[in-house]
């Protein structure tokens, strides 16, 4: 199977060029998105968001629409974690047998609303459960806190990385865990889930960077996908693609 992983920016890098990347890549079996808007948050206009103002203009505010009507040969899953409207979507072929699905919120509680930067806003992880010839895999879709301060670990970046691990622990299957992470490479809350045998693609590759050239600060790292020890690697990539100030990370795998 081909996954794809990408935090879309929220479409800032252009509607179209978004758009026309999912349509070049209807092979891929599965999407993980981070940053998806369903509906506009009118009320939050000009707040800062990431230590950014949120402009309306500029947002895909309608992305998981737009994006399911590009991929209209997918089943679409939407799980906002600030609101209603805000949050993480998987595109999965329809073909492919969903056993189960949810999310789990792994800083914070579903329904907070953080006073100051809107960025402070709780965080899950979502999943999907698909039945394979070879097993069934979960796919987890993530995108880690954020909280103004660099990408250096916190103690609520450990706790969270520790309850992502409790899930991934009452899993009885394959699984692979992928998204924007908001973590540097050398991270307490990431050797939490390496020592516990996942395999981290971002370090056995040897990857320096995942961002695009629309980003322009220092410490290129906050995209990672970790598999679980039967999973097969038949292919991995940092995509170039300029669709985002994030790099789409692209991988091929089988379960053993």
């Amino acid at each position: 199977m081909k996954l794809i992983t990408l935090n879309t920016w929220g479409g800032r890098a252009g509607k179209e060029k978004l758009l026309n990347f999912f349509k070049k890549n209807k092979k891929i079996d599965i999407f993980c998105l981070q940053e998806i808007w369903s509906a506009p948050y009118n009320h939050l206009e000009g707040t800062n968001a990431g230590g950014s103002p949120i402009d309306n203009s500029q947002i895909m505010v309608y992305g998981m629409q737009e994006i399911s009507k590009t991929l209209p040969g997918y089943s679409s899953i939407f799980h906002p974690h600030h609101l209603d409207n805000y949050g993480l979507q998987m595109l999965i072929k329809k073909e492919l047998i969903i056993k189960k699905k949810g999310d789990l919120f792994v800083y914070r509680e579903k329904g907070f609303v953080p006073t100051g930067d809107v960025g402070f806003h709780a965080r899950n992880i979502q999943y999907v459960t698909l039945g394979t010839k070879k097993g069934d895999v979960t796919i987890i879709n993530f995108h880690g806190l954020w909280n103004g301060k660099g990408k250096a670990d916190s103690k609520d970046r450990i706790n969270q990385s520790k309850k992502i691990l409790e899930f991934v622990k009452s899993l009885k299957n394959e699984f692979i865990l992928c998204g924007d992470f908001n973590l540097l490479p050398n991270t307490k809350s990431l050797d939490i889930l390496e020592k516990e045998g996942m395999k981290n693609l971002i370090k056995e590759f040897n990857i320096s960077s995942t961002r695009t050239l629309l980003y322009n600060k220092p410490n290129k790292h906050a995209d990672y996908i970790f598999v679980s020890k039967g999973i097969k690697i038949n292919e991995f990539n940092v995509l170039l693609d300029e669709v985002s100030d994030h790099s789409p990370l692209f991988l091929d795998f089988r379960i053993f």
